[in-house]
């Protein structure tokens, strides 16, 4: 690691595979790809829908798909796949590709996993009162379970490390009652395990007053979008009056890209504990419809700004914590990837590649 300019780690959606509860709730075969496919523009210039070229419709049963997902992820200088997972009180879901990831060692391509501890609504799909699957924490016992699963995952030769300690990301840190004690008490089951203590990363949000590094994390990684104002006074007529318009023709929220770059890289909080997070492009209304955020005229070009001033946060840090992660490699329906589309290509991975040997040289 010590000759990398950056240790580029792309979260990674696992749901791009039928599962039973999925097709319970939005019908047979539901899968990312269904939103994402039917997906239609909203308004004049909307970039809709999103099509995958290289890898196609993939289904993430298949090895073949993980595969060729890890080759070209490599081929382009990500260092590796931090896995969304999810634990519902004992409960999995979508785990089937992790599962077989370690059960196969293959590929062989470095990952961690993201606790996204969060409950499961149809607000996604148009449904924010339909609780699918709530996210609890039973208590003791269920911790004890919930590690002895991950404890699999760390000990794999390909699991990202931090000075030899497993990385373990959680989402919704401060929802987990007593979450330092729970750190703690996973330490001691480390012990246990003969395994070094994890390197736990919260996910930061930017107008939250609650700081991790005071609960048993070890660093942060602040994902930063444009702030929704829901309400405008008559102070500011104009902006008043486009929210009215947008309101009354039910368009998304419409944000130029290139106006609202610059807020899209949270500040600094804790040194470099706290590491950038680039976001490429985004377009959720596959999902979300009128409800959705679209970050209008994404291009691999601006996306380049946004990576250059991410890996010169870092350049300083230790070779090991030279880290930046990227929202995501292929979360389609939010219009959010890094993945080959028929727009454009290869694009946002060239740059990636000549950002990369940019800070390097």
């Amino acid at each position: 690691m010590s000759s990398s300019p950056a240790r580029l780690i792309a979260f990674h959606l696992p749901q791009f595979h039928p599962i039973p509860e999925n097709d319970e709730w939005w019908g047979k075969g539901f899968t990312e790809w269904t939103n994402t496919g039917k997906a239609k523009p909203l308004f004049p210039g909307h970039d809709q829908p999103k099509v995958p070229t290289d890898l196609g419709y993939y289904d993430l049963r298949l090895p073949e798909a993980r595969k060729a997902q890890a080759d070209l992820a490599r081929e382009y200088g990500v260092e590796g796949f931090c896995y969304y997972h999810y634990w519902f009180g004992g409960k999995r879901l979508l785990e089937r590709p992790v599962n077989e990831i370690i059960a196969s060692g293959e590929p062989d391509f470095p990952f961690c996993l993201c606790w996204a501890n969060e409950s499961w609504t149809g607000i996604w799909h148009g449904a924010p009162r339909r609780m699918l699957m709530e996210q609890t924490y039973p208590g003791e016992a269920d911790h004890r379970a919930h590690f002895e699963y991950l404890l699999t995952a760390f000990r794999d030769k390909r699991y990202i490390t931090v000075d030899g300690r497993p990385m373990f990301v959680i989402y919704r840190a401060w929802q987990i009652p007593d979450v330092k004690a729970v750190l703690d008490f996973w330490n001691t089951l480390a012990d246990k395990a003969g395994i070094p203590h994890p390197f736990y990363v919260c996910v930061r949000t930017p107008d939250l007053d609650w700081n991790p590094l005071e609960h048993g994390f070890s660093a942060t990684v602040t994902p930063s979008m444009p702030r929704i104002r829901h309400w405008i006074s008559w102070a500011e007529p104009v902006a008043r009056l486009r929210k009215y318009w947008k309101d009354k023709r039910k368009l998304p929220h419409i944000f130029q890209h290139a106006e609202v770059m610059d807020q899209m890289l949270a500040e600094n909080v804790s040194g470099g504990k706290d590491y950038p997070c680039v976001i490429p492009n985004w377009d959720n209304t596959p999902r979300s419809g009128s409800r959705g955020v679209v970050l209008q005229g994404s291009t691999p070009e601006l996306f380049r700004g946004h990576l250059r001033r991410a890996l010169d946060r870092v350049k300083d840090n230790r070779p090991e914590e030279r880290i930046v992660f990227v929202k995501s490699w292929n979360e389609w329906a939010e219009g959010n990837h890094l993945e080959p589309d028929l727009r454009f290509g290869h694009g946002y991975l060239e740059v990636v590649r000549d950002e990369l040997g940019r800070a390097g040289g």
